[in-house]
């Protein structure tokens, strides 16, 4: 009987410890869990001063970061609050993505090698592939920008996508031009990478642009974006000319397109300055005194 007892109280005495174990076990688990939110709520996001101690990783993970923090900003701020919550994040995201290409110099570097001629179609490494689906978690990409080069750029839409009817009016339309402008290549090799009807009406929006917010905090990037884009759409690039410089004779499909402008808009300033700028070179003034005339500055 002695002995049963003590086999009783044994099987006992291991079944409260295993119990005991158990609820420890569960308590540790529901510990743990609770404490993720608070790692996340004491995350410290990369420093936007670049550092050989930080990883791609780690600026993207601090792109996703910021987004989510302005996403919240924004929810509950004025339109006039967001209009700086969106030039704070703009100036971090491009610290960010500075610090990227420093760190990447190699792969933009090496990324032209990796299209194929024969099918024209790009063959990435599978370092690359997954570098580029790593950029894609930020909203980045790789944009190959001519000559050679490759950039490390956000997503036409990726500003708009956060900003889009939260802002003022003019930083509204601003965002929402610069995310369809962005879609394409502007320029590469020295030459012009969209049609002339595009870029006379880009020309023609930034004027407007200009008129409808002359006190706008943007209207001097407004401005820059006009001249440079109208000095373009005038005068064109090294390698696509608006004119041929032997003769001064303006090419046909110039032509066509500034007698477009004039006829759609005749009262703008872009139609103004083609039918002047039609009206010299068909007089036969020398180029160097017609570009006085005209007196538009491009900003490089």
């Amino acid at each position: 009987m002695r002995i049963l007892a003590i086999l009783i109280l044994s099987v006992f005495l291991f079944a409260c410890h295993q119990k005991e174990s158990v609820i420890l076990e569960r308590k540790s688990a529901n510990d743990t869990i609770a404490e993720t939110p608070l790692k996340d709520d004491l995350y410290k996001p990369a420093d936007t001063a670049c550092s050989s101690e930080n990883k791609p990783e780690d600026y993207i993970r601090s792109l996703q970061w910021y987004q989510a923090k302005t996403e919240k900003e924004i929810a509950k701020n004025t339109p006039e609050q967001n209009d700086k919550i969106y030039e704070e994040y703009l100036e971090i995201r491009n610290k960010y993505i500075h610090c990227l290409s420093s760190q990447l110099g190699d792969v933009l570097d090496n990324y032209v090698n990796y299209y194929n001629p024969e099918n024209e179609q790009l063959q990435l490494p599978e370092s690359v592939r997954k570098l580029s689906n790593e950029l894609k978690k930020g909203s980045l990409e790789f944009r190959e920008v001519g000559e050679g080069y490759t950039e490390i750029w956000s997503e036409p839409d990726h500003y708009y996508s956060i900003f889009g009817n939260k802002v003022t009016p003019d930083y509204n339309l601003y965002i929402l031009q610069l995310s369809k402008e962005s879609e394409k290549l502007y320029s590469a090799d020295a030459g012009l990478a969209i049609s002339w009807k595009e870029l006379g009406e880009r020309t023609v929006f930034w004027e407007n642009f200009i008129k409808k917010y002359p006190d706008s905090f943007l209207i001097s990037r407004a401005k820059e974006l006009y001249h440079n884009y109208l000095y373009d759409y005038l005068f064109g690039m090294d390698n696509t000319p608006t004119y041929e410089h032997s003769d001064g004779t303006i090419y046909s499909e110039n032509r066509e397109e500034f007698n477009r402008i004039i006829k759609k808009y005749p009262n703008s300033d872009v139609a103004k300055k083609s039918k002047e700028l039609m009206n010299l070179f068909d007089a036969k003034i020398p180029e160097e005194e017609i570009r006085k005339r005209i007196n538009i500055d491009r900003k490089y």
